[in-house]
């Protein structure tokens, strides 16, 4: 089996206060803004590398970090992965809140790691 292509890299960040992180990263940093939705804002770090901030109120969850593999072909990621055995804690499904298709699984490490295909590409 193929294994098919990644296209772009987000690691996204979990923060109490968005407004504050969002200033540091665009105006500190200066990266440019990628994508605003509403409650994550992603910024382009390189050509198909991006760094992604999102609101969560109260304590940040212990996995404060998501590392995110963009690819067209996310069905095509879970056949490919679970040939190999590997276990998902989610498998791919619609969420229309961020207008993206995507699964999770974990690395031998923990990391929470998502495949995900934004439906309205962006970059």
């Amino acid at each position: 089996m193929t294994r098919p292509s990644i296209d772009q890299h987000v690691t996204f960040l979990y923060t109490r206060d968005l407004e504050t992180t969002a200033r540091f990263y665009a105006e500190t940093l200066g990266l440019p803004l990628a994508l605003d939705q509403g409650t994550c804002r992603i910024y382009r770090v390189s050509s198909a590398g991006y760094l992604g901030v999102c609101q969560r109120d109260g304590d940040p969850p212990t996995d404060g970090l998501i590392i995110t593999l963009v690819s067209a072909d996310v069905d095509g990621w879970y056949a490919y992965l679970q040939a190999q055995g590997v276990a998902f804690e989610q498998p791919p499904q619609l969420n229309p809140k961020y207008d993206i298709y995507h699964c999770f699984l974990r690395d031998p490490n923990g990391y929470l790691i998502e495949i995900q295909r934004f439906n309205q590409p962006f970059g």
